[in-house]
């Protein structure tokens, strides 16, 4: 090697495998609802998961990048399973689909409402993070939205996006608190908000059988 000259490093490595990314993913989730946000460190991060450090960067190179993830996760797993695809209620409106689905990610949030507690009251500290968050959030939503039969595009479809998103976080925040067995509550409020901004769905054509899943 000539005289100085630093060590080469090699850039072949694969990157981040599914799995790896999954065990960031809940290690950090873990920690912020042990340690909170605000000082939590990658390094604390590739330690409770216990990877390397190069592998959480291969995976994602920043605090919000985790949460970013996390996010598509859950994103995932409301698209996963296509709306009922029987025969339409004469009554259903597009309302009753976002209802659905956001009921849905309500459920796939609940194994972490310790962590999303913390980040509801530190992230407004992080103004990357919550920016971050609050895009990621809004992409949430249209899908969300896409995957009920309503459009996205447009003016009418950026304010539908953006007046659901409200909606739910107006919910989220009783959610968080809602010890209930059947989510009695939450629904009820879900449902109220909902009515208040439904002339901005438009007609909303429900989805073919397998939709949700063919979008992911």
């Amino acid at each position: 090697m000539a005289k100085g000259r630093s060590p080469r490093v090699s850039g072949g490595a694969a990157a981040a495998s599914p799995s790896e990314r999954d065990r960031v993913i809940d290690a950090a989730l873990r920690l912020i609802a042990e340690r909170g946000w605000r000082r939590l460190s990658l390094a604390a991060i590739a330690a409770e998961a216990d990877l390397p450090i190069l592998t959480l960067y291969r995976a994602f190179p920043s605090k919000a990048a985790i949460l970013c993830g996390f996010s598509r996760r859950i994103d995932e797993a409301v698209l996963a399973t296509p709306l009922d695809s029987g025969p339409a209620d004469e009554d259903e409106r597009p309302r009753d689909r976002v209802f659905d689905l956001i009921m849905r990610r309500f459920d796939a949030l609940r194994p972490y409402r310790a962590a999303l507690e913390v980040l509801g009251r530190e992230l407004p500290t992080d103004p990357i993070a919550a920016l971050c968050a609050g895009a990621g959030l809004l992409r949430s939503i249209g899908w969300m939205l896409e995957a009920a039969g309503i459009s996205t595009i447009g003016l009418g479809g950026i304010v539908a996006v953006k007046l659901t998103a409200a909606a739910y976080l107006a919910t989220s925040r009783g959610w968080l608190r809602d010890e209930s067995p059947d989510l009695a509550p939450t629904m009820a409020a879900l449902d109220r908000r909902l009515r208040g901004i439904e002339r901005w769905f438009g007609s909303g054509r429900r989805p073919h059988a397998g939709a949700i899943a063919s979008r992911a």
